[in-house]
């Protein structure tokens, strides 16, 4: 099980990412482009993930993962947060992030990491 405000700690920790209020949602953004949204209730996060990612984490997990409402055929699952495993869901928050943020960012904190 993960927490909501577990989800904000795990993407805030993230180089450059922000916190924005969108569609009545909170919105995890890298130079303002979305990788992690986190559900009004707090029960759910949308994550951006490649479509084999996608398929694989629905087709192995299908009750914590599902196929995200308007984006999901870009990759993006719906993460239910009571049944999802949290070294994974960090996993994917960071995956994420690396997709979505500029590559000079990436590779300075790849840097960072070995450190």
């Amino acid at each position: 099980m993960m927490t909501a405000n577990e989800v904000r700690r795990a993407a805030l920790a993230l180089p450059d990412t922000e916190e924005k209020e969108t569609w009545g949602e909170a919105t995890f953004r890298v130079k303002d482009k979305i990788f992690v949204t986190l559900g009004a209730d707090g029960k759910a996060a949308g994550v951006k993930t490649d479509r084999t990612t996608q398929a694989l984490l629905i087709e192995r997990h299908p009750d914590t993962f599902s196929y995200a409402h308007y984006v999901g055929r870009f990759g993006w699952v719906t993460v239910q947060l009571a049944t999802v495993d949290k070294k994974l869901m960090k996993d994917l928050i960071v995956d994420a992030w690396r997709r979505t943020a500029p590559k000079k960012l990436v590779a300075a904190y790849k840097g960072k990491e070995k450190a």
